[in-house]
């Protein structure tokens, strides 16, 4: 089962589209973010000069891949992100909106550290296939010692846990397939395996819940080209098709998933493989069962209810 954390996030001025800080307990990383808009504000804070690995943040240009995000390491972050706000044409960069700052509380990243830090982060953010990145190059290094290794690994998980918390997926990568463990009471329902076959068209498709989201499975088809009314789910499985998630089998009549992939809904899974807008509640059934995604979840929120213990009462041991 996984442990819970304590989360610690401060609004700077009070206001959600503000500056905030973000930490966890036990670590030693420090999070600032904020829209470009303050950047003024941003400048003027402590920890924007120290060692940091930093995150640009721009809205979506239409390749299909999410957001678009730019790594990068700099001993003074203040002086970089100056540089980065200049027009393209004098060296900065236009595309974002939002920048994330990540530095340490004690002061002790190193320049190797850092380095080492940024390409992990794009290593994983390519991974996680969720954002276009706007990197001009791949900057490998591994010239940390074991020890430091080690260390900056930690640092990057509590990377990847701060920041969808805090807006930003693009780190997120798909949860790999979970089984159920005969016995275990206490762990999180793990979702069972749906179907969303179309036989008449012959589409076969499975999926799973999983943290979350809905992972569409690797080698399941779909129509070869978008059939419904346009719905804004036509864009995402046009985006798809051109990413390489979506290509066409040998045969030429559907497209097959190239890899498994988490959708945000089931109903954006549901009309993706449909070629058409479709519910998702009713799409989906248990493998091998007529119980459909709807009712399994009603199903799950019912037990809950169930066994939810009343308000000021303690659980029987």
């Amino acid at each position: 089962m996984s442990k819970g954390r304590t989360l610690k996030i401060f609004l700077v001025d009070g206001t959600p589209n503000g500056l905030l800080t973000a930490e966890v307990m036990n670590w030693t990383g420090h999070v600032i973010t904020g829209p470009r808009t303050r950047l003024p504000e941003l400048l003027q804070r402590p920890e924007i000069n120290r060692t940091a690995v930093y995150f640009l943040v721009g809205p979506e240009s239409g390749t299909g891949l999410g957001t678009q995000v730019y790594i990068g390491e700099t001993d003074d972050a203040k002086a970089r992100l100056v540089g980065h706000n200049r027009p393209e044409d004098k060296g900065g960069k236009d595309f974002w909106e939002r920048v994330c700052v990540v530095t340490s509380k004690d002061a002790n990243l190193t320049k190797g550290h850092i380095k080492y830090l940024e390409s992990r982060l794009i290593t994983r953010a390519k991974q996680a296939g969720r954002c276009e990145l706007m990197n001009g190059t791949d900057p490998e290094y591994d010239g940390l010692p074991e020890a430091d290794r080690s260390d900056m690994e930690f640092f990057l998980e509590q990377i990847q846990t701060l920041l969808p918390v805090l807006g930003f997926d693009f780190l997120r990568v798909t949860p790999p397939r979970v089984v159920a463990t005969p016995g275990t009471t206490d762990a999180p329902v793990v979702s069972p395996i749906f179907a969303g076959d179309l036989p008449r068209f012959g589409i076969t498709a499975r999926g799973q819940e999983r943290d979350g989201e809905f992972v569409v499975l690797k080698g399941s088809r779909t129509r070869i080209k978008w059939e419904g009314v346009a719905s804004g789910y036509d864009k995402l499985f046009n985006d798809l098709v051109a990413k390489g998630v979506l290509a066409p089998t040998a045969d030429g009549q559907h497209n097959e998933f190239m890899q498994d992939y988490a959708f945000s809904s089931v109903s954006a899974a549901a009309a993706v493989v449909s070629g058409r807008t479709a519910n998702g509640r009713m799409h989906w059934v248990i493998e091998g069962t007529e119980q459909s995604y709807g009712q399994w979840a009603a199903e799950q929120v019912a037990k809950a209810q169930q066994t939810s213990v009343p308000a000021g009462s303690e659980p029987s041991p």
